[in-house]
């Protein structure tokens, strides 16, 4: 029996695994995210343990049997994420998350101290990343960053309470801008542009391979074997590819959550910074991945549920789906960049807009905006790999947003690919960690790693193509107009 833990932005989501690679029990607890400024975001990471606990008791109440069971555990989390130990591993202010972008001076400043950082680490300095975040608090927090042993990332900050030892993945760590993504290791230069040494940094271990054991207290506590294995586990993107098989070139998923993902696997490294594309390692060794990423997506719809008053998604999505089709090509458009933007744009500036509102403009067309307004953000993802030169025909749909075969279909029509869905779309972190704990205990990635099966698949209608190439076409240069205006100010 394999455990798996997958921290996320809003919640902590546990999935116990069986040796058939069925899911036999789940649980999760639900997370907040605090905003005391304008482009900050942050969280307690007190609150990540606390919400673990939660839903550790709420598996062993509902799952008594298979919890006694586990073998090993495996992790998946929030990537970017900045947890600041000092000497005595005591937590010094809120990790900053990875979609906040106070620090986007010090991605200038980070460029022109590592001019080599965009081919070391694949990717341009955006607001996001790691190292950034550290620069803000070195000039910005002076005592912190002096009083600061070790920088963790959120699931490893998991890890150190389960094992007591500090160790990250090269899928997760690939997303610091410190480590030398080709060699999969930190990088001295990097780090040292940064007023950082390796020695503040976890031990770098591959994903599916053990990365410490249980404490044995806390085994004790948790009615668990002492011998429980925790593997090197990924950062949530590399993890949900695990759960969905994606473990060959070409093959890949597109994420619906908070942020927006599309991911493609890679048989070697290939950055292409130049699009914000984003080159990490993948969660198996020897493999990398391309990433296009936006920050607002499934998000982007929970807030306009808020924004319009409406009770929840699922009441909004009926209200769509009951829109005629002649009426969707006249709906307004929307840019959803909620908070800010990356690939293409690398834009912490850019905001959300509706453009086009009518007297006859209703909420089910706002919705719908929405909703294609995401699908068009991950066209210009799309957009963005292919000029890279990856190619894909077909993309597994993962995520919360998964749930609607509406938006599913949609985003088939806009992408111009099959969409696929499997039986655990919402499951995929989760589910990708208690494999990766599986092959940490032994198990062979072609017997592990499986596809799910395909549950249904979304292909482009025709009929689609040149409505929405129309609207995509005025989407994109509504960005364009948009990022002409000087900044609203902000205040909270």
């Amino acid at each position: 029996m394999y455990l798996g833990i997958d921290l996320g932005t809003s919640e902590v989501k546990l999935l116990l695994l069986d040796a058939n690679g069925q899911a036999c029990g789940r649980a999760s607890a639900p997370l907040t995210v605090q905003r005391p400024h304008p482009l900050w975001s942050e969280q307690d990471s007190a609150s990540w343990w606390a919400a673990t606990e939660q839903a550790v008791a709420d598996l062993r109440r509902t799952a008594p049997e298979a919890w006694r069971r586990i073998r090993a555990i495996g992790l998946s989390g929030q990537m970017h994420g900045a947890v600041l130990l000092n000497a005595q591993d005591q937590v010094l202010r809120p990790a900053i998350l990875w979609n906040d972008g106070r620090s986007f001076a010090e991605c200038e400043a980070l460029t022109l101290a590592a001019p080599a950082l965009a081919d070391i680490a694949g990717n341009l300095a955006m607001p996001g990343f790691t190292a950034p975040k550290l620069l803000w608090v070195r000039q910005h927090e002076p005592q912190i960053f002096d009083a600061t042993a070790t920088v963790l990332l959120p699931k490893d900050y998991l890890r150190l309470l389960l094992t007591g030892d500090k160790v990250t993945d090269p899928s997760d760590a690939a997303g610091t801008l410190w480590l030398d993504v080709a060699a999969r290791d930190w990088s001295d230069t990097l780090l040292a542009a940064c007023g950082l040494r390796r020695e503040q940094m976890p031990r770098v271990v591959e994903s599916n391979r053990p990365g410490g054991s249980l404490r044995p207290a806390l085994a004790q506590a948790w009615g668990l074997s002492p011998d429980v294995v925790v593997a090197g586990s990924a950062g949530d993107n590399a993890a949900s590819a695990i759960g969905i098989g994606a473990t060959r070139p070409g093959q890949g998923f597109l994420s619906m959550g908070t942020s927006g993902v599309l991911f493609v696997v890679n048989d070697r490294y290939r950055p292409n910074p130049a699009s914000a594309v984003h080159a990490f390692c993948h969660a198996l060794p020897g493999r990398w991945h391309q990433m296009s990423v936006m920050l607002s997506a499934a998000s982007a719809l929970r807030w306009f549920c808020g924004f319009s008053g409406v009770a929840d998604e699922r009441a909004l999505l009926e209200e769509v789906q009951a829109l005629p089709v002649q009426a969707l090509d006249a709906a307004p458009l929307f840019l959803p960049y909620l908070a800010g933007e990356r690939t293409p744009h690398n834009d912490p500036f850019a905001c959300g807009v509706f453009h086009g509102l009518g007297h006859d403009s209703t909420r089910a067309h706002g919705g719908y905006a929405v909703l294609e307004g995401v699908a068009f953000g991950m066209a210009d993802g799309l957009a963005a790999l292919q000029a890279a030169g990856t190619q894909v025909s077909e993309l597994s749909f993962v995520g919360g947003g998964s749930r609607s075969a509406y938006w599913a279909q949609l985003m088939a029509d806009v992408l111009g690919v099959d969409i696929v869905r499997h039986a655990d779309a919402d499951a995929g972190g989760a589910l990708g960690a208690a494999r990766l704990a599986w092959m940490a205990d032994g198990g062979e990635e072609a017997h592990v790693c499986q596809r799910p099966d395909v549950s249904d698949r979304f292909q482009p209608r025709p009929e689609r193509a040149a409505p929405l190439a129309a609207r995509l076409a005025r989407f994109r240069a509504l960005y364009q107009l948009q990022r002409t205006l000087p900044p609203l100010p902000t205040s909270h």
